[in-house]
């Protein structure tokens, strides 16, 4: 099954598919923002102390934090580039989330547990799939485009996206060592893609005004 996404709908106040795939991964990715942060409980006392044992699960949420937001925005760079959505799409999509729904539980786990190597490896095992469902979702829509497709063309070489996998898997591997190795890591591949990537919308720039050359 396929949805046609005609290109002078894209920036209208109407329903489309693309639009609704955009609102429904908008309000999950929500969603797993404020189950992580409700995972940080209040303390029951009021000392210093006291907030001092929540700083592993506060620093586990900052750095979950920064991954889903930088998912967020990617997702929303890519997603400018793709016109139509299809099935495989969709499902692709869905992928992601459910990768991304597993943060929540991941970031809990190695937050709880000051760090430790089993809960650290499960979380660069999420990181690595959530990578993986990426990479899918993005090869998804460059099928569906074809030959000439604008994301293909926008991502390049992607080096980003060939890198992270090596550095979670990497990460993984670490914690049989040391799990702060691994959490480096992580924070080494979330710099990596901190600042968002301006390609895409370059190449849109640059593809809306080819078109009104040619009107």
């Amino acid at each position: 099954m396929e949805f046609a996404f005609p290109a002078r709908q894209e920036h209208t106040g109407g329903s489309t598919p693309k639009g609704r795939l955009e609102s429904c991964s908008d309000a999950v990715i929500a969603i797993i923002i404020t189950i992580m942060e409700l995972e940080m409980k209040v303390p029951h006392g009021d000392g210093m102390e006291d907030l001092g044992a929540l700083v592993p699960v506060f620093l586990s949420y900052v750095l979950s934090f920064v991954y889903v937001g930088i998912y967020w925005n990617n997702h929303h760079h890519m997603l400018h580039a793709c016109t139509s959505v299809t099935g495989a799409i969709l499902w692709a999509n869905l992928h992601l989330l459910f990768w991304l729904s597993l943060f929540p539980f991941a970031t809990g786990w190695m937050g709880e547990n000051h760090f430790t190597a089993v809960p650290t490896a499960f979380y660069g095992v999420v990181l690595l799939m959530a990578g993986v469902a990426y990479y899918l979702l993005q090869a998804a829509i460059i099928r569906r485009q074809g030959p000439g497709s604008l994301l293909k063309e926008a991502i390049g070489r992607d080096w980003k996206g060939r890198l992270s996998p090596v550095l979670y898997i990497v990460a993984i591997c670490a914690t049989l060592r040391s799990s702060w190795i691994a959490q480096a890591v992580f924070v080494v591949a979330a710099l990596i893609w901190f600042i968002p990537d301006p390609r895409i919308e370059r190449h849109l720039a640059g593809s809306v005004g080819r078109r009104s050359e040619h009107q």
